[in-house]
């Protein structure tokens, strides 16, 4: 087994750079999305204009099956919760449980402000109507995937809710069947037998089998990411998810046992997975490479992944001055998953900008926000998380603002809002509001044929000429 998988950065003993400069001291996955944009787009176009029959020759190239159709079979779900190994079947419910614990709590409530009296803004939040969902399926089965996707979608009120996963040779053409068995148990019934950039453009184009969606969500490789750029502005989607990452946060105080095991378990995803660990502590750098060695061997995925991906330019050990220095490091390096492994983790958690999701001691392992905490795992990646939240019962959520004023109401910012609109040159952004008060009906505030000073023949606009309510 080789020693010192991970490469060091040592940024101990001066000032830490600003900004970008910093992030660009950081290791990160080389993951051109630009690229692929250009080898995805004639795949996009190729569903777009024959539907159906280029997911099954796309599915007959990449996945070596030869489809009949491309959506699953209800009577294959329903085998697939039946064959479904208890136990998984029991770890699965609980995710679910934990999951609608969470996600159901994050359901916003229409809420209305009267800015004055007579006029009021009320925000409405509204379900997409259909979303497509994407459950990866290349190295690993991801059923986990499946439930961090389709809860919040249900918990938002999603009326139409379909699932793709990429066709698997070895079950004769149809998803894992632990995806399925998770399709079951969570009552999605539309799932498809597609993969990569096609399962994404069937989604935004539609088929003949398959309804366009609204939106796309879930996490897949550089293929998926692309199609999702492709189709931006056209439906909604989540993020443009890169490799995974890992970045722990730790002082002398944790256990290397502990650290190494979690930056394992993130390189055994994929070889451009990310392990990142930030540390003040040169002794437990040097204890986490030597727990690395036995877990290594004690496990699976070595070669395949877990080595390339700790070697490789996205991993590495920084190390820093003290914990100060380190949540600079961690806040410029914006971690999809961040482990904060020190004294009084708490406190220097809530400290911390920039992460998908911030994992808080010795006793909330990455692993357990994959499965079983109740958070979801469909995160940003990339540095993304400076500027983009996980998946949530938000991310299927519309705002909408529904504005009601009265004619009183109005009136008494006629003149503000004419203003504007001449400072902005647009004279018929405000006639559309003078057209309701010249030449109408006397103000209801007028006496006797004579009007006050805030009724319509009240003074006149120095700008317009017109005369305004309220001047």
């Amino acid at each position: 087994m080789r020693s010192n998988l991970l490469a060091r950065i040592d940024l101990r003993g001066g000032a830490l750079p600003e900004g970008g400069a910093l992030r660009d001291l950081l290791p990160r996955a080389e993951f051109d999305v630009e690229a692929a944009l250009e080898k995805v787009r004639p795949i996009c176009e190729a569903v777009h204009h024959r539907g159906t029959a280029a997911l099954i020759d796309y599915a007959e190239r990449f996945d070596g099956v030869k489809l009949e159709q491309v959506r699953v079979p209800a009577a294959a779900l329903a085998a697939a919760l039946q064959q479904l190994d208890p136990a998984v079947r029991e770890a699965l419910e609980e995710s679910i449980r934990r999951a609608r614990t969470v996600h159901r709590a994050q359901r916003r409530k229409d809420h209305t402000t009267q800015v004055v009296p007579g006029g009021s803004v009320t925000e409405k939040w509204v379900p997409v109507q259909r979303v497509g969902l994407y459950a990866p399926g290349g190295r690993s089965v991801y059923p986990s995937s499946v439930v961090m996707n389709v809860v919040p979608a249900q918990e938002a009120g999603v009326e139409s809710i379909a699932l793709a996963s990429p066709p698997q040779k070895e079950f004769d053409g149809l998803p894992h069947p632990t995806i399925l068995a998770a399709c079951a148990l969570l009552g999605v019934d539309e799932v498809y037998a597609a993969g990569g950039a096609q399962a994404v453009a069937m989604f935004a184009y539609g088929t003949e089998e398959c309804a366009p969606a609204n939106m796309v969500t879930g996490p897949g490789n550089v293929w998926v990411a692309a199609a999702k750029r492709y189709f931006t502005g056209r439906i909604g989607i989540d993020t443009e998810a890169g490799p995974t990452e890992i970045a722990i946060l730790a002082d002398a105080s944790a256990d290397p046992a502990h650290v190494a095991a979690d930056l394992i378990s993130q390189a055994e995803h994929d070889p451009l997975a990310a392990a990142v660990l930030v540390t003040d502590s040169v002794e437990l750098a040097d204890a986490v490479e030597r727990e690395l060695e036995p877990q290594i061997a004690a496990t699976k995925h070595v070669e395949d992944r877990i080595v390339p991906a700790l070697s490789g330019r996205q991993s590495a050990i920084v190390l820093v001055d003290g914990v100060e220095e380190g949540l600079r490091v961690v806040d410029a390096y914006g971690a999809e998953h961040l482990e904060i492994q020190t004294v009084d983790a708490p406190a220097v958690a809530n400290r911390v900008r920039n992460a998908g999701a911030i994992f808080v001691g010795p006793w909330a392992p990455v692993s357990l926000g994959d499965y079983c905490a109740g958070s979801n795992h469909v995160l940003p990646t990339g540095g993304c998380a400076c500027h983009s939240s996980g998946l949530s019962v938000q991310s299927f959520l519309r705002g909408i603002h529904i504005v009601d004023y009265t004619r009183d109401a109005l009136a008494d910012v006629t003149h503000h809002v004419v203003t504007l609109a001449e400072a902005e040159d647009l004279p018929a952004h405000g006639a559309a509001v003078k057209a309701r008060f010249v030449g109408g009906e006397q103000d209801e505030r007028s006496v006797g044929g004579e009007q006050d000073e805030r009724s319509v023949g009240g003074a006149q606009d120095k700008h317009s000429g017109w005369k305004v309510p309220g001047q």
